[in-house]
């Protein structure tokens, strides 16, 4: 696995398709996410699955539980620069302690469109927008891989 965190900027359809790869299956505390109207800004700190080490052996020496722990997650600073509101569909704001998982994030007609696992969104208006993605700190192993099961 590589150690080098990512540091994304994404401004228009096709760099957030790179960003939402990136993002996919985040692990976001309510609590973890800002609107700040003032900055024009909307904020959040996830805890990402880093699919792009998936499936490879962990940097330095080997330890016996490597192939118990064989994958990593990382908290990651995600920013939206350019944000005038903010909408929210199917998630209950006020369940501070409430855990959701990403899916996906994608450019929208006038703005940004986070996807949760539960059918629940938040639509980010920014006509103008610009997204900025960053890991914070060292990487963790993790025995859990996410998996999203077909539907038949």
């Amino acid at each position: 696995m590589t150690p080098t965190p990512i540091r994304l900027r994404a401004q228009d359809q096709d760099d957030l398709k790179v960003v939402s790869a990136c993002l996919q299956d985040a692990i976001v505390p309510i609590g973890d996410m800002c609107f700040l109207p003032e900055e024009g800004r909307f904020v959040l700190v996830v805890n990402r699955f880093k699919w792009e080490t998936a499936g490879q052996p962990r940097p330095g020496p080997t330890a016996d539980d490597d192939d118990l722990v064989p994958f990593e997650r990382t908290h990651c600073g995600v920013r939206i620069e350019g944000v005038t509101g903010v909408k929210v569909k199917d998630i209950d704001l006020k369940d501070r302690r409430q855990i959701l998982e990403l899916l996906a994030i994608e450019a929208a007609e006038g703005g940004v469109v986070l996807d949760f696992a539960g059918g629940g969104c938040i639509r980010l208006d920014a006509a103008n927008w610009t997204c900025f993605v960053e890991d914070l700190g060292e990487p963790w192993p993790t025995t859990c891989k996410p998996c999203h099961p077909l539907e038949e």
